[in-house]
Formats: structure tokens, sequence, C-alpha cells
């Protein structure tokens, strides 16, 4: 070290200091000083103490009694439920009828094969009466639980069928001591009980933060499919859709977003358990054979997200059919991506990327983003191509006609204003969502934003003959998909092939090819996840809930057009197809397995 060296010159320079006092017989002090050349390092420890919780069960006595009918029997055994947890902000605990394993239900279940079986149990106070029924009481017997779900539980109450908070802790968690609470149940039967053994479930479920709820099963009303939020701070309403027993029957495309998360499908239950059940935003299903009496509650499936889209490797370490979510860094909008049958990863919902002036007039928007850093800013994309182009084919301009979904009025061809540089139809900065979107004129979230070719490849380069653009709206170490080549390179086709489309790379239709509904209904499934979200050509948009449009990298040999995923609910063009440049269509990126 430096200090090391100074050594052998401050000696040096106090032998001297010594000398003159003692020959001129002074009375000093020396003051040493810091070298004025020393280094310093400091070294920093950082240190992340991750959340833990955790919840256990300790059985004391068993839940478990004989009683006589008419009788009236309270503290069946006691359970002691130990929480230990971290969280700062604390942690709640909810509990919910379970009986037969299903969420919400609050009877206690004949278990035996008597014939014609004996009427269950239903929840209730447990007090006598002409109706048998069982009741539970939680009490807070350590740490500081507040209890919530009836005056301390100093009674017995019924069984809830909906997540209820049972206990709550604000503040001062540790993962030492913990807090607990404990269970007791209370039953009654009435003299017309049949005899027989009855089993009964209640399900404890540890929730944190403290302002966390969690997610819970929802009834839905007869003869329709009920869309649920499923999950704290979604935004966007949906309503029903009339549905019939045993009945094919697409799906509605969803209205809901939640920050930081990617919005992956619909599941037939609300904690998204079994390996079935999983479907598509506007997949085809049969209706389960009780819709006309229970409904069909779906619940929209979030996966958060784990990193940023830009450079993203993870693609290798994905099986195929896996979900994950990653937010794209240039607006904080998170997208689910999945690996899909054709081995690529691909984002499985449209793009949303918006345009603002304060990104295009800097060119930081587009700059680095795609597969080259060279093309700029945008600032030539309002501007009509000088080969062949009239202003019925400008290079990228859009109409905003000004309806709920638009936000300006632009005339094609005219406009070169930075806002309109990237163009889309915006689905999102709404005043108000649909509250049934059933209706192609008001705003689904799911549609995401539409472009035209030039700004999908975010270039105003000519291409023709094929060519592709080497550039797009994609992020960094994403791509366009590529069309209209042979079925082995071509991206819609090779996904196409995978489910089960002809691997000629045609187009496949109910009238030329049998199985063209089947590939349709592949593409919109889960966890593909097409979505039919139509097109915007002039004032309004197109098609939307009936035909899908998905942009390609490949330019048309006609100067106009370039090639596009297209299909409807009965067949599809995988790339194959080709349309006017200038047309506002939806974007899916892609990571390419090799």
């Amino acid at each position: 070290m430096r200090l090391v060296k100074q050594k052998s010159c401050v000696d040096a320079w106090l032998m001297a200091c010594v000398f003159l006092v003692l020959t001129v017989g002074w009375t000093s002090k020396v003051l040493l000083s810091s070298p004025t050349s020393a280094d310093d390092v400091v070294d920093v420890v950082n240190l992340t103490l991750a959340v833990s919780c955790s919840v256990s069960e300790t059985v004391d006595t068993a839940h478990t009694t004989t009683l006589n009918n008419d009788q009236y029997k309270t503290n069946i055994g006691t359970t002691t439920f130990n929480v230990f947890c971290n969280d700062k902000d604390g942690y709640s605990i909810y509990a919910i009828g379970y009986s037969g394993d299903t969420y919400g239900n609050t009877e206690m279940l004949y278990m035996g094969n008597q014939t014609p079986a004996p009427s269950n149990i239903v929840t209730g106070t447990a007090t006598s009466g002409s109706t048998s029924n069982w009741a539970m009481k939680l009490t807070a017997v350590a740490g500081t639980y507040q209890a919530t779900l009836t005056n301390g539980f100093g009674s017995y109450r019924a069984v809830p069928t909906t997540y209820t908070k049972a206990a709550t802790l604000t503040s001062q968690t540790d993962t030492t001591t913990g807090s607990s609470i404990q269970s007791t149940y209370a039953v009654f039967a009435s003299a017309t009980q049949g005899a027989g053994t009855y089993q009964g479930k209640v399900r404890y479920t540890l929730v944190h933060p403290n302002t966390e709820t969690p997610l819970q099963p929802v009834a839905c009303v007869a003869g329709k499919i009920c869309y649920n939020a499923n999950g704290s701070n979604v935004e966007g309403t949906m309503g029903q859709q009339t549905a019939s027993d045993s009945t094919e029957t697409m799906l509605l495309a969803s209205n809901f977003s939640r920050e930081g998360y990617g919005f992956a499908g619909w599941s037939t239950t609300f904690d998204y358990s079994g390996s079935t059940g999983f479907y598509g935003p506007q997949e085809t299903i049969i209706t389960p054979a009780d819709t006309s009496t229970n409904g069909l509650p779906l619940y929209a499936i979030w996966v958060k997200s784990v990193g940023n889209l830009q450079n993203w490797s993870g693609c290798s370490s994905l099986n195929s059919g896996a979900v994950t979510a990653l937010t794209d860094q240039r607006d904080g909008e998170t997208y689910a991506v999945a690996k899909l049958a054709d081995g690529n990863c691909w984002m499985i919902e449209n793009l949303r990327l918006e345009s603002t002036a304060a990104h295009n007039s800097d060119g930081t928007l587009a700059q680095g983003y795609g597969t080259s850093s060279t093309y700029g800013n945008f600032s030539g994309l309002a501007d009509a191509e000088n080969t062949g182009f009239t202003n019925t084919y400008t290079a990228n301009s859009l109409y905003y006609s000004g309806t709920q979904e638009g936000t300006a009025s632009v005339d094609i061809g005219t406009t070169n204003t930075p806002e309109y540089r990237i163009p889309r139809y915006n689905n999102i900065n709404t005043s108000a969502r649909a509250n049934s979107p059933t209706d192609g004129s008001v705003s689904i979230y799911s549609y995401g934003n539409y472009y035209n070719w030039h700004a999908a490849i975010a270039d105003t380069t000519y291409y023709d003959n094929g060519d592709h653009g080497t550039t797009s709206l994609c992020p960094t170490g994403w791509r366009l998909p590529i069309g209209a080549q042979s079925t082995a390179n071509m991206s819609f086709g090779k996904l196409s092939v995978s489910l089960g489309g002809p691997n000629d790379g045609e187009p496949s239709d109910s009238s030329s090819n049998p199985v063209g509904a089947e590939v349709s209904k592949a593409f919109r499934s889960y966890p593909n996840n097409f979505i039919c979200s139509g097109n915007f050509t002039t004032s309004s948009p197109s098609g939307r809930g009936s035909y899908g449009y998905y942009w390609s990298s490949t330019a048309s040999s006609n100067l106009h057009f370039s090639h596009y995923l297209g299909f409807s609910n009965i067949g599809v063009g995988p790339g194959t197809d080709r349309y006017y440049k200038s047309n506002g269509q939806s974007i899916r990126c892609l990571v390419p397995s090799a």
C-alpha cells in the first residue's frame, strides 16, 4: 500500500526536526499531516432481504365427533395456524368453504354410498332449529393478530362462501415467533337428518402484503359466459356473453390490463389449477353441458414480468408451450411470451407501442430497438414514396376517425408532425373502455394498436419482389415474422404446419381444405392466442372479432402490397396473402429458436 512507501520519508523528516530542537533548544511539538497522495477505497456491501412468509397447521384435537339427531355440539376439535412472515407491510389470513375440493362449497358432504343419499349439512349458525347446519370459529391465541371475521370470533358463524378475511397483521412482522390463530367448529343435526358420515372443509390462505386480497371464484349468471378480472389493480371492464349448453362458441378478446403482468388467456379456475381449462382470448370452445343453468365463469390468466423484452436470451430454456412475461423498456408495457409448437418464442399479445412527439422528434423510440440502429427517427414516414406512390398509397399515414378510440383527425399524406410518425389506431388511451366488448366499434385492450407496413418495419425504403425489411418496431433481439416464402422459411407457415395446416404454404380454408377451421382454431387456442383484431382501412376498424391480420416483414412484388397472416374462424392464409402497405394491421414479434 502507498502508506508503506511513505514510511521512510516520514522517518527521515522526523529525525531532522529532532536535531534542530536539540541544537536550538526550542520546546515545540511536531505535527504530522496525512500524505497528500494517499488513496482511499470504499468497499460497499449490498444486502437484499427476500420476503419470506409461510403458514403451517398443527392439529391439536381432531375435528371429529359423534352426535344424535336434534343435538347441537360446539368446540369440535382445534387446529392452530402458525404464520411466520417478514413482509413489512403485514399480511392477512382468508377463509373459504372448500368441501369436495371445490372453492365456495360450504356444505358438509355425505360420504357414504346409500341410495338415495341423505341431504348434505349446509353451512349456517349451527344453533338448534329445523335445518341441519355447521359453523366455524377462529380465535387469536398468539402474537398481535386482529381477528376480523365476526366480533373477534366471539361466536360461531357460517362458513364463508367467498374468501373472507379471518385475521390480519398490519406490521411488526416476525419470522421467529410469528402469530397464531386457532380454529374450531360447531354442528347441529336436525331431527330428520339421515344417519351417516359427513365431511366439511375450510381452506385458509395467507396473503401478503396486507393490502392484497386473494383470488377467488365468482358465481356466474345462468346462460352466460362471465369474464373475471381475477386480480388486484386490474383496469378495464367486460360484459357477459350469451351461451348455450354444449355449443361451439368463440370467446371474447380481453378488455383487461394489469401493470407489470402479461395476459395469457382465460382459465376455468381462478387459481389456474389442473392441467386443462386454459383458453386463448378468442379460442373456440364447446361450452359445458350445464351452461344454461350455472353459466361459465372464466378468469384472466396473469403472468408476472420476469425481466425485459430487449435482448432476451431465455427462449432456449423454455419448454414447448411454457408461458412467461417480459416488459418492453420503451414504454413499460408487459407482454405474455410463449414457446410455440414451431420452436420459436412469440409475444402472444398484440403490440401496443405508442407514438409520442417527444420520442419521435429525437428518434429515441426507434433508435437501437430494431435489428439495426441505423434507421433514424421516422422523420420520413409521413411522406409518400417517390416510386409509383400517390396520396392513396402513402408510406404510413392512417385516417383517425375522431370516434371513441381516435385521438385526432388526419388526412392521408398531408401530416408530418411527430405525433403521427408512427401511425396506429389507438385502443389504449380512451376515456372509457367497453362494458360489453361484443361491439366492434368500441375499445378492446387486447386488440392492441394498428400499424401500416412501413411503420411495422420502421423504414421508408422501397421494397418489392419478396424483399424483407431489415428493421422493425419489435424490441431489440425480436423480429417480425417472415412471409411469402417456402414453408420451411416462412414464420407464419412453419407455425401453421406445426398446428396442423397444409405443408405447401398455401391458404387453408373450409372450402378447399377441410382442416381450415381446425387450423384457425389452433391459431386462436392457448397459448398461441392470435385474435381476430381486424384491421384499419379508412376511418374505422374493420373485421374485428371476425378476421385477424398480422404483418410480416416481407414485401410483395406489387409496389403497393406486403404479405401478412390472415385468418377467419374457418381458415388461415399463413403469410401468403398480401394487402396495401398503407393499411393498419396488428403486429406479433418473435425470437427465432436458432
